[in-house]
């Protein structure tokens, strides 16, 4: 299987502040990758690194063939690497469909298609995105990143701040956009959800990768879980 993304030995750094320490990992056409790891272990600087916002001082990033590391954020972007970003980034006083619409290439996702995904939106569309519920604004960024039409998604910590409930929604959507055999990077803390979804999965602790594997063997190794994610 050839991978789509490819990370080798990241030094990404925030001034003075040494933050990915020779950080590596891979994404392959159409696969679910989650990264697992505690607060402030370096998951949202790994995906700050890949899209251009924090570029690496060393190491390289590859994308579909392409070395993408001393790129600009929006060409990234146009090579097609969709970002969901942590805290979903709206434009509150937009619509729903001024926000959908922003981005929106053709081919592939269509609005329409959206709103099949998500019928909230539909029925919200004419709304102003800062009046939407929590869940309902991740779906916004969801739906506002699909329609870029990239080929592959990046999601940083969409269940955070939800309630149980979305935080399943969120799950079921994920599972569906797997099935479309769409390539996904998921950066998340809440476990179970990363281990519905995930082809594979890396721990992540102090900037560093502690481990890559299968969900199952992460689920059995208990010293791990307990290490690094504080799951019992």
């Amino acid at each position: 299987m050839t991978s789509d993304l490819v990370v080798e030995g990241i030094h990404t750094y925030y001034g003075d502040s040494h933050v990915l320490h020779g950080v590596s990992l891979s994404v392959a056409s159409g696969e679910a990758v989650a990264l697992l790891g505690r607060n402030g272990a370096g998951k949202t600087t790994i995906i700050r690194s890949i899209v251009g916002f924090t570029p690496p001082r060393a190491g390289r990033i590859v994308f579909d063939g392409d070395a993408i590391h001393g790129w600009p954020a929006y060409r990234i972007a146009r090579r097609g690497l969709a970002l969901v970003p942590q805290g979903r980034r709206i434009f509150a006083p937009l619509s729903v469909r001024e926000n959908l619409l922003l981005g929106a290439r053709a081919d592939g996702w269509t609005l329409e298609r959206i709103f099949a995904l998500f019928p909230r939106l539909r029925e919200r569309q004419e709304q102003a995105a800062g009046t939407l519920s929590g869940g309902e604004q991740q779906m916004l960024a969801i739906g506002r990143a699909l329609l870029t039409n990239g080929r592959m998604l990046l999601l940083d910590e969409p269940s955070e701040g939800l309630a149980p409930l979305m935080v399943r929604e969120i799950g079921r959507i994920v599972q569906g956009l797997k099935g479309e055999r769409l390539s996904i990077l998921l950066v998340e803390q809440n476990y179970h959800l990363a281990l519905r979804v995930a082809d594979r999965v890396y721990v992540m602790s102090k900037g560093q990768i502690v481990y890559e594997g299968p969900p199952a063997s992460l689920e059995r190794d208990e010293d791990v879980k307990r290490r690094y994610l504080g799951v019992a």
